[in-house]
């Protein structure tokens, strides 16, 4: 008896050192050097460089506030927008009264933003998501914006919303998701145009 209980604690000891070294050093070791071979740049966290500088993260929304500049959504995280330390919605649904007066407060102040602009608000740019980290707006809520970005640079809005269908992302293999503009690559698109029109970038 003694023997056999023996026996299947050393057969798990080594089942157990077996799956250790498979799942917890080769399996990593495999997929880690599959993704840097093969997907390097989404593997080392889908950084953008500007300037030989690293300004964010394709995957990580900035919070954008002046008016010469497309907004993304709003973010929920604490204590301050897009902190990927503390990914996180507001957890409350269209239902709930708080939500909706926080909606109606968004809006107006989009509204008070540009005062000559009557379209329909895009519900993304009033709404955020459930991450708090969403670097991309749908191509509506970055259409809306085109005539205070224009104001803003003195460019036409022509000019505008060709910059936005260039920086529209699709469906992921056609199916997947929705149409999306990330809004810091949408940004410096727009910095680059200003430049082309020999405006000063900030």
């Amino acid at each position: 008896m003694l023997n056999d209980a023996l026996r299947q604690i050393k057969v798990a000891f080594l089942v157990l050192i077996l799956f250790t070294i498979m799942t917890g050093l080769i399996y990593p070791l495999v997929v880690t050097g599959f993704a840097q071979l093969f997907f390097p740049w989404q593997a080392n966290g889908s950084l953008i460089e500007q300037n030989d500088k690293i300004i964010g993260s394709a995957l990580i929304g900035q919070s954008f506030d002046s008016p010469d500049y497309f907004w993304g959504r709003p973010s929920a995280t604490s204590p301050y927008p897009y902190n990927a330390e503390a990914s996180s919605g507001s957890n409350m649904g269209p239902s709930n009264p708080s939500f909706l007066e926080t909606v109606k407060e968004r809006a107006l102040a989009i509204k008070k933003s540009d005062l000559e602009n009557h379209l329909l608000i895009p519900v993304d740019f009033v709404t955020a998501s459930g991450s708090g980290l969403d670097p991309e707006i749908s191509p509506l809520a970055a259409y809306y914006q085109v005539p205070r970005i224009a104001k803003a640079h003195r460019i036409s809005e022509e000019a505008i919303r060709e910059l936005i269908q260039n920086q529209i992302k699709n469906r992921t293999f056609i199916l997947l998701g929705e149409p999306r503009v990330n809004v810091l690559q949408l940004n410096i698109a727009l910095n680059n145009l200003r430049s082309s029109n020999g405006r000063k970038t900030t």
